[in-house]
């Protein structure tokens, strides 16, 4: 068995595994019960399972359990509520972002980690920002709109 420590969403967390390649992805829905994450592609190419590490947007279907050991997840459950929303996730709203909802959570963690580089983006940054992720229901106008208020809330 094989042990890690690590922190999500400003609580500790210590998990157990018997793999030692288990994506955080798979621990965070099944250990920790967190399911903002989504498992899309598996691959890391469409960004539905982001979340930050380190406050970097970081694809969890990619990153084995072990190499996150010590380190800060957060999740979209770690930035608001449903009654509380943070600023982004309110905008999401705002803007009605989310069609399916499968792609949101995956968009909402990549453009926090941009606005907590850069608070004021333009259009362009956005838009590289969000390159890899991908909505089958092509919401990716309203997407922007969000990020872009968000940024100047």
């Amino acid at each position: 068995m094989l042990t890690y420590t690590f922190n999500v969403n400003g609580r500790p967390r210590t998990l157990t595994t018997w793999d030692a390649n288990e994506p955080l992805l798979y621990a965070l829905r099944g250990a920790v019960g967190l399911t903002g994450a989504k498992l899309g592609c598996g691959l890391g190419q469409c960004g539905s399972c982001t979340v930050l590490v380190d406050d970097q947007a970081t694809r969890a279907c990619m990153v084995p359990l072990r190499s996150v050991a010590g380190r800060r997840i957060t999740t979209v459950e770690g930035l608001g509520s449903p009654e509380k929303p943070d600023a982004l996730q309110a905008a999401f709203i705002a803007e009605q972002a989310a069609q399916c909802g499968y792609c949101t959570s995956g968009m909402i963690m990549s453009a926090r980690a941009l606005l907590m580089k850069t608070p004021h983006p333009n259009e362009d940054e956005v838009k590289q920002a969000l390159a890899g992720n991908l909505c089958r229901c092509g919401t990716y106008g309203r997407i922007l709109r969000a990020v872009m208020r968000a940024s100047k809330g």
